[in-house]
């Protein structure tokens, strides 16, 4: 019987078709492999990127970045703005030497007087009485004078002829000169109360203007310590005006130096003056040397009593400095500012002179060349490598 059933491949035959399922499987497992190394190689590759990144990053963070300054010269001449108080160059009270009735008054509050002229006259009768007393008591002793000096010279002709004796002589003589001592005190009355009536009219000891006025017609007027002043009279052709300068520009403040005077009342003008005199001494309680300027005032703008700002030249001490006070760092070994050169931190002592207030004067410390830190920090130190503003992507050069 014949079997017509499809034929059986032979083991060991190549199937024309294509490969075994088992070579697919390797295919696969190699691809997989070879994905995940790329995955890992990426991977590691990422993480090194990010680790250089956050190293570089942290090292950045690590170096402070400063801003810098440089130091300005000062200028060859300072000038320092004062409060000051304007006073009359004169000043004077006016009270009365005489008792009595103000009889008259010429002059008042704001009134221009000249030397000499009269300001009132006072009524005086107790005074004028005893002037017309102290005349007569006058002339009593000049009587009684001339009686002793007659009586007297008899006497020392009699003495001759031995008349009398030596004693009648000598009492005659000392007579004479007692009447001629009651008459020089009786003169010295007369003059006195002279002198006294003469004070009933009162002058203007000086050129000013009245600034007070303290009586009137009818008025009684005093001599004695409880005296009423009766008028104040003020120079104002010129002015002194008196400012405290600290001590620490004492020394400037010397004889001769020039100062302008501004009033808030007159802006824009300023009255030029001469620094004159300084009290020598340093006032202990604001530790500031009392300084006159004595200043012109011709036509009277300037009112005594006022409040001025005064402005003194005040020459240049030698070459010194100005830094901003941010600059400063004090220390307990002493003031220090911090100096950057090859970005690298130099504390560097400096003297402190003149406060300016923003700004101080460095006497001694600097060459004026130098890179100075602003708001440096406590921590910083010298040889620290920092980074200026500059370098940092501010505008500016680095040192």
């Amino acid at each position: 019987m014949n079997d017509h059933s499809t034929p059986r491949p032979l083991v060991g035959t190549t199937d024309p078709h294509g490969p075994r399922p088992r070579s697919w499987a390797l295919i696969i497992v190699v691809i997989m492999l070879a994905a995940a190394a790329v995955a890992a190689a990426w991977g590691i590759s990422s993480r090194a990127r990010t680790l250089a990144t956050l190293s570089r990053e942290t090292r950045d963070l690590s170096v402070p970045t400063v801003s810098v300054t440089r130091p300005e010269k000062s200028a060859a001449q300072e000038d320092l703005s004062l409060p000051g108080n304007i006073q009359p160059y004169t000043d004077a009270a006016i009270f009365a030497r005489t008792t009595g009735y103000l009889k008259k008054r010429y002059a008042d509050i704001g009134s221009r007087v000249k030397t000499g002229q009269l300001l009132a006259e006072i009524d005086t009768p107790e005074i004028d009485q005893q002037l017309l007393q102290a005349r007569a008591d006058l002339a009593t002793a000049e009587a009684n004078a001339r009686l002793a000096q007659t009586t007297a010279e008899r006497y020392r002709d009699l003495i001759k002829s031995d008349s009398v004796a030596q004693q009648d002589v000598d009492n005659a003589n000392g007579n004479f000169d007692a009447k001629r001592a009651e008459v020089q005190s009786a003169v010295a009355n007369v003059r006195r109360l002279e002198q006294l009536q003469a004070f009933k009219k009162i002058y203007a000891p000086f050129d000013g203007v009245i600034t007070a006025r303290n009586t009137d017609i009818g008025a009684l007027i005093g001599s004695n310590t409880n005296a009423k002043e009766l008028f104040h009279i003020a120079s104002t052709h010129k002015l002194r005006v008196y400012v405290n300068v600290p001590q620490t520009y004492s020394r400037d403040a010397a004889s001769g130096l020039g100062a302008e005077i501004a009033l808030h009342e007159l802006p824009g003008q300023r009255f030029k003056g001469t620094l004159v005199r300084t009290s020598q001494a340093i006032d202990p309680t604001s530790r500031t040397l009392l300084a006159e300027i004595d200043l012109d005032n011709p036509a009277g703008e300037l009112l005594p009593g006022s409040y001025a700002e005064v402005h003194l030249k005040l020459p240049a001490r030698g070459t010194t400095f100005r830094l901003p006070v941010n600059t400063l760092i004090f220390r307990a070994e002493g003031v220090r500012v911090a100096l950057v050169s090859d970005r690298r931190i130099t504390l560097a002592p400096v003297t402190l002179g003149r406060d300016f207030g923003s700004n101080v004067e460095i006497v001694s410390g600097l060459k004026g060349d130098e890179a100075v830190v602003v708001n440096p920090p406590d921590s910083l130190t010298s040889g620290q490598i920092v980074r200026v503003a500059a370098e940092a992507g501010s505008r500016g050069t680095a040192p």
